[in-house]
């Protein structure tokens, strides 16, 4: 039995694939196959129960998955003690974030990261799916490290370092009956046509969960990857918009009100897995993080 066995037999148990664990490893699948081969000829067992359908643990591989993700991370730790003591920090960080994300300046706090410990190597991503899609990742070991814009309710199993939280706001073209009011309620809004992210994203649920908690329907015409384009879709009539307050509304033909009778807010967290300790490098880059956010103003 060797660390490169149980690395692959993790990323086959996590991913349920060999296909996927290959493509996560950045091998092909006979290697991996072999390699799980060889170590249930090792231990003398089966270790996944496999059909032509689907890839499932074996009572012994679900016995041996949290012992064989155990010894990965001692030697993890083992190699990075080493490592660090010879040379400074090293190691390697998987960051997943939201496209377009202005609380944080993401790239000049890694460029600041990399200054600091230029062996720590960096990789970054966004997730289709938005927070629902990069929480997963932590889950399955994708990622290292995530911002995400979910409720903690929504986030079990992860370790959740708020960094900032902002109210919802609704957009309205100018021309909107309700553009000369201070405050908007949602009840306000019954029969709108709304512009809002797909489903899966942090602040879609968010405002989902609230219409529906008052009871209230809810006819999303307009699906956008990006928050940032939201106000265009907005100022051009093509519906309402419930978002958090980001940055100012500076769109032309855009108001910006605040929302009355609800506590709507959205929190920007960073997440790491809640199963180990996170490596030094990671630690680094979250005490880094969440200076820069505790350090800055409201908007970036």
């Amino acid at each position: 039995m060797d660390s490169r066995q149980l690395e692959y037999f993790v990323a086959v148990a996590e991913e349920l694939s060999f296909t996927r664990a290959a493509r996560r490893l950045f091998t092909v699948q006979s290697s991996v196959s072999a390699a799980i081969h060889a170590l249930e000829k090792d231990l003398k067992t089966t270790l996944f129960d496999r059909s032509t359908r689907r890839v499932a643990l074996s009572a012994a591989g679900q016995a041996l998955l949290p012992e064989a993700k155990a010894a990965l991370e001692a030697l993890d730790r083992a190699r990075a003690a080493v490592e660090e003591a010879s040379a400074g920090l090293r190691g390697n960080i998987r960051i997943g974030t939201l496209a377009r994300l202005n609380l944080v300046n993401l790239a000049e706090l890694l460029g600041a990261f990399h200054r600091t410990y230029p062996l720590v190597d960096v990789q970054v991503a966004t997730s289709p799916t938005g927070s629902s899609g990069l929480s997963d990742d932590i889950r399955h070991g994708r990622m290292d490290v995530a911002l995400v814009g979910q409720a903690r309710s929504e986030l079990p199993g992860l370790e959740v370092r708020e960094l900032a939280t902002v109210p919802f706001v609704v957009l309205l073209p100018s021309s909107h009956p309700l553009a000369d009011e201070p405050a908007v309620r949602l009840e306000e809004l019954i029969g709108e046509r709304f512009v809002d992210m797909p489903r899966g994203f942090g602040n879609r649920s968010t405002v989902d969960r609230a219409f529906e908690n008052a009871g209230i329907p809810r006819r999303v015409q307009v699906e956008v990857p990006e928050l940032t384009t939201i106000p265009e879709y907005v100022r051009v009539g093509l519906g309402v918009a419930v978002v958090p307050e980001l940055e100012p509304a500076n769109a032309p033909g855009v108001v910006e009100k605040p929302i009355a009778g609800t506590d709507l807010t959205w929190t920007l967290s960073v997440v790491t897995t809640g199963s180990r300790r996170p490596s030094r490098a990671v630690t680094a880059l979250l005490d880094l993080l969440t200076d820069s956010v505790r350090s800055a103003g409201p908007y970036f």
